[in-house]
């Protein structure tokens, strides 16, 4: 184990194994071997020639072992056999569940099938003793050394549920507003985790169940494990938020490092470095861009990515930065003959989910690698035997240089390293015996033969390629005349269309304008007959007589129309709809002092009635007297109103002597009543 290989570990490991006793019985004890990280200037870190982690050795029970794992999060806790720690499926089940977030349940003996700890162990250069506490190190120091595989039985959804923290209650008198608060609430903090996750970049989705005033529940499924997102379990007053992994059918063993397949990387550098993976089938595996990340990051995400056969860029010359991650991985370069444009790029990453432009160039570079090799990778296929992998042989090729033949051969031999005992068992006897330089000399033969004709074949390919080339670029070039054919009919389609939306616009407000001018026009027309016919009347005191208009029998439409053209003794005013009115807005008509007051819609109520009654203010209906409106001005005939008002006065005259004789009635009724009550009483 290297020194980086624990120094790089932010976490202790766990390594645990039996003591005594058995995990079906009473209380079974746990051999336990602590694995903490060392930094490089703690003064106490062991030198190189001794293991790199400070190690803690303790026999504890089950239930020491559970509170120790709580405390200190470990990032694997290992064992040889999983079902040391739980009796059967289920009690594994609720183990693992019980584990923090981020600590993982590792067996370094393998999955279902699990090797002995013994060779797992000499594989890998880890000291191994068969008491319980050295298999316990062996097993830590194995997980550190990322050997072996998960345990799991979650899959990586997780289920975020905030729901009511509370009963609301089975009634009473504030039972309304308490149920909306606890609702309210739960609607607040299902926005807060929604904009959590939204800020973490996580998939979800979300399920609401609405009630009053707000939501019951609400359930987030995530695409994301525990401690990736960014809301934990919580109870709060009105709200409860519970977070859990969703369960797989089984258990299953996932290993702690996946096979690196071989890829192609794309790198647009810069002040925000960007990088993207594509595998040798074209399909997109990851992207990555950082502003703050070195070359070092970089390179270690691509190597936790795969191993890189080509590195690619989207202009032309290749970066020097791209040149040296090429370098470093040993790898074939790929860039285009001039620089890629943008709609290009575009185009070849439109079913591509990216962030940003970076990332965008990143892909460009590597898919654009790809189809370049792509008939390459094919004929590279084909030649290639079942029993050798494919992906081997186009990175020989490709990255190496050399030609599908010797590459085939090469592994070939790496493979089959026994195969040459047999063809010599099958050698003709009959054959005279060559030395050991006439026997170099044959293979050198055979290889330049095969060579040779692998020549002939790579330029026959190459022959073909050519012309496919030529065939491409001619087609390339009348795509791009189309294209930009295309864009300048795009371009002049849409400033047409922005001078009809202009034109359009124009078009509206030039009806409006008119509209409005031949609006005035009518006023002004009617105006000027007014003021050539009527107007003599008036001067005459025959004629019309200025009504003022209120829209409404309120408060806020009295005080509006006398701001626009005040409320004088003497006026008169036209009460457009005379509903509504009580006491005070009455009152305030009444100070005002008008001649008279003609309703229009509406009765008057009662108390605004006796309110103008009692303040002699007559109030005639507009049957009685016609009020030509034009604009906000408003005219009425001066002998229709004097007639009204006359009538008005006649019916108010009546109106206080039936008040008079009703009146003089109750004091008879009272005066009676006072006189027979003691004749009653006797």
């Amino acid at each position: 184990m290297t020194t980086r290989t624990i120094r790089a570990r932010d976490r202790p490991v766990f390594g645990v194994d039996v003591h005594s006793g058995d995990v079906r019985g009473d209380s079974p004890s746990y051999a336990l071997v602590i694995l903490d990280p060392v930094d490089e200037d703690d003064p106490d870190a062991p030198d190189a020639d001794v293991p790199m982690a400070r190690v803690t050795r303790d026999v504890v029970s089950f239930r020491k072992l559970c509170r120790l794992i709580d405390d200190r999060e470990p990032l694997y806790v290992a064992t040889d056999n999983a079902y040391e720690l739980a009796a059967d499926k289920g009690e594994l089940v609720g183990f693992l569940r019980s584990l923090p977030d981020g600590t993982r349940l590792v067996q370094v003996t393998g999955a279902e099938r699990p090797e002995p700890l013994s060779r797992v162990a000499s594989r890998h250069g880890i000291p191994y003793g068969k008491e319980p506490m050295k298999e316990a190190e062996a097993s830590a120091r194995l997980a550190a050394a990322n050997v072996g595989h998960e345990v799991t039985a979650f899959t990586d959804e997780t289920t975020v549920k905030v729901s009511r923290g509370r009963s609301t209650g089975k009634g009473g008198w504030s039972q309304d507003r308490y149920t909306r608060r606890i609702h309210g609430n739960v609607k607040k903090r299902t926005r807060q985790v929604q904009s959590k996750l939204k800020e973490s970049n996580l998939d979800f989705e979300r399920d609401v169940t609405e009630k009053y005033g707000g939501y019951a529940n609400a359930t987030f499924t995530v695409e994301a494990r525990p401690e990736d997102i960014p809301v934990s379990n919580s109870r709060a007053g009105d709200v409860r938020v519970e977070v859990e992994r969703e369960r797989r059918d089984g258990i299953e063993y996932e290993p702690l490092v996946k096979r690196r397949d071989r890829v192609i990387v794309g790198i647009d550098p810069g002040t925000t470095t960007a990088a993207a993976v594509v595998g040798l089938d074209g399909t997109v595996h990851a992207l990555y861009s950082s502003r703050t990340a070195d070359t070092a990051d970089v390179t270690e995400w691509i190597v936790e990515q795969g191993r890189p056969i080509i590195v690619a860029a989207d202009v032309e010359p290749m970066p020097e930065t791209v040149e040296k991650f090429r370098r470093s991985f040993d790898a074939a370069g790929w860039r285009p003959t001039t620089d890629l444009p943008i709609d290009e790029k575009l185009h070849r990453t439109r079913e591509a989910n990216y962030t940003n432009d970076h990332e965008r160039d990143a892909l460009a570079a590597a898919l654009y690698a790809y189809d370049d090799h792509a008939d390459q990778f094919e004929r590279i296929a084909a030649k290639t035997p079942p029993r050798l992998d494919r992906e081997a042989v186009i990175a020989g090729v490709v990255a190496g240089g050399a030609s599908v033949e010797s590459v085939i051969e090469d592994l070939s031999e790496d493979d089959g390293g026994d195969d040459g005992e047999g063809d010599d068992a099958e050698t003709d006897p009959t054959e005279p015996e060559r030395t050991e330089e006439e026997e170099t000399i044959r293979r050198l033969r055979e290889r330049v033969d095969r060579l040779e004709s692998h020549a002939e074949s790579l330029e026959t390919d190459l022959d073909e390629r050519d012309d496919r080339i030529a065939e491409l670029e001619s087609e390339l070039e009348e795509a791009k005349r189309e294209e930009r054919i295309e864009a300048r009919t795009r371009r002049a389609v849409s400033r047409l269309e922005r001078e009809t939306d202009r034109l359009e616009r124009e078009r509206d407000e030039a009806k409006e304008r008119v509209a409005d001018l031949e609006r005035k026009v009518e006023t002004l027309k009617e105006l000027w007959r007014l003021d050539h016919s009527n107007f003599g009347d008036v001067a005459a005191g025959q004629g019309l007589v200025s009504v003022k208009v209120v829209e409404q029998f309120t408060l806020d439409a009295l005080d509006a129309a006398d701001e626009a053209y005040g409320l004088v003794a003497g006026d008169v005013v036209y009460l457009r709809d005379a509903s509504g009115a009580g006491r005070r807005t009455a009152e305030r008509l009444a100070e005002s002092e008008p001649r008279a007051v003609i309703r229009g819609e509406g009765n008057l109520s009662d108390v605004a009635d006796e309110v103008l009654f009692e303040r002699a203010i007559p109030v005639v209906p507009a049957d009685a007297v016609p009020v030509r409106e034009v604009d906000e001005l408003a005219v009425a005939s001066e002998e229709d109103l004097a007639a009204a008002v006359d009538d008005w006065e006649e019916r108010a005259e009546q109106r206080r002597r039936d008040q008079k004789a009703e009146r003089i009635d109750r004091i008879i009724s009272e005066h009676r009543a006072g006189r027979t009550l003691p004749e009653t009483e006797e």
